[in-house]
């Protein structure tokens, strides 16, 4: 068995001891949900929860009152608009409590995540322009999500700004030393780093250098928190704290957690001087124009308060199922028959996604015969309709440049409502589509 799923093997025990040992672990884990299979899906196996989530049933039932009595508009000063003004603060300080603000101000509703990571990349750069600077230098990684990007490869392509992206580890991980070599102090206005890595410590790099710092958290919002410095904290636990981050800016996608789709939150820390996208009328604190969506607006909130309370039922969970996965995956296979894509220590990994690369396998052709019995990704659901070409982050990993591995990536990510029963199936039955193309992964 290969070292990396031997760690997370020895992690999915180790959980499981910790659960049953804690009565309110026990207490917590009955009374959420986790771990509760997928009301009236039997198939296919729901190992997509990284591309979205089921809603939260409370998230569902806060919307409900906004669907027809709550209509009013929050900026009207009688009752009608007082009632939604009033979930939109609730929402606004449920939000502001996961990730640790300072204040619900903070936090600012926008309508997806791809519309957050540009208003914290082009707000930085055209608030440095307003200030003089003729093209804003920005630092990102090579693995980022294709919002951050295509953003800044279309500032630089209209001379607007310029952006150095830092090559990554064969683990995907950012040095923060390339950070400081990429840096221009007086020039550069952002660095914009995001998934799991050493954010505390790239944002003194950007402090130092006087730019600011934004994270894209939407893999991370959700999926579990605990303490420690910054995002590689060795803990059981993805800890998604903005003060203890550091960071200026950080990207909410609802949906990645329980939320509804169509809402998102970028967090702005008190002072930071970011550009609006949105000009008209003064919603957001005078920062997005446009009447706010309450019923997507109260969906956030609730799912914001649910997240956080099954925070360390879900985290043990995730990790567990995501474990199992991977042994009943891999186990028996010939040496470099698969390769796990990622860090080997699996307390740098999200808790809940395992990204593996079969060889000799076509991953697309795989996910298509085992047609409505799996639902997952051969890359990330956003981007994965790209011609069949590789994830752009298995190519900066360097994970894409053997033939034998190249199109045989795939990503299941396990969440609330996965089980080990189903960890366990879904794993035959990957193995046997894979078997059609390799006779080395036949059971």
């Amino acid at each position: 068995m290969p070292t990396a799923v031997g760690a997370l093997a020895a992690e999915a025990s180790a959980a499981a001891v910790a659960m049953e040992r804690s009565p309110q672990q026990q207490q917590l884990q009955r009374t959420s949900g986790v771990g509760v299979p997928l009301p009236h899906a039997i198939e296919p196996i729901y190992l997509d929860y990284n591309a979205t989530t089921p809603v939260f049933p409370e998230a569902a039932e806060a919307m409900r009152p906004f669907l027809l009595e709550g209509f009013g508009n929050p900026s009207s000063g009688h009752a009608y608009g007082r009632r939604t003004a009033a979930a939109v603060a609730a929402a606004r300080a449920s939000v502001a409590a996961l990730v640790g603000a300072a204040g619900p101000d903070e936090v600012h509703f926008c309508g997806c995540g791809t519309e957050a990571d540009a208003w914290a990349i082009e707000g930085a750069v055209f608030a440095a322009r307003r200030r003089g600077a003729a093209r804003p230098h920005v630092v990102t990684s090579a693995i980022e999500h294709p919002a951050v990007l295509a953003t800044l490869a279309a500032l630089e392509e209209r001379g607007l700004a310029c952006y150095t992206a830092v090559p990554v580890s064969a683990e995907g991980l950012v040095d923060p030393r390339t950070v400081a070599a990429a840096v221009r102090p007086g020039e550069t206005v952002l660095v914009t780093v995001g998934s799991i890595q050493p954010i505390a410590e790239i944002a003194e790099v950007a402090r130092a250098a006087g730019a600011l710092m934004h994270t894209d958290a939407a893999q991370s919002i959700g999926k579990a928190r605990g303490a420690g410095a910054g995002l590689l904290a060795q803990t059981l636990w993805v800890e998604v704290d903005v003060g203890r981050l550091g960071v200026d800016a950080l990207t909410i996608v609802g949906h990645k957690f329980g939320a509804p789709k169509g809402m998102a939150a970028l967090y702005i820390r008190r002072g930071v001087q970011l550009d609006s996208l949105l000009f008209g009328g003064g919603q957001e604190h005078g920062r997005r124009a446009g009447t706010e969506s309450v019923l997507l607006i109260a969906g956030l909130g609730a799912a914001a308060e649910a997240a956080q309370r099954e925070l360390p039922a879900l985290a043990s969970h995730m990790r567990a199922t995501r474990a199992a996965l991977a042994a009943a995956l891999l186990s028996g296979l010939p040496p470099g028959a698969a390769r796990v894509n990622g860090p080997a220590d699996g307390a740098r990994r999200l808790p809940n996604t395992l990204s593996v690369s079969l060889r000799g396998v076509d991953a697309g052709a795989l996910l298509a015969g085992l047609g409505d019995r799996v639902a997952a990704s051969a890359a990330a659901a956003c981007h994965s309709a790209a011609g069949g070409a590789a994830s752009h982050v298995l190519r900066a990993m360097g994970a894409a440049d053997d033939a034998d591995y190249a199109r045989g990536a795939l990503r299941l990510s396990t969440g609330r409502h996965t089980t080990a029963e189903e960890a366990a199936r879904a794993a035959a039955l990957i193995r046997a589509a894979a078997a059609e193309q390799n006779a080395e992964f036949a059971l």
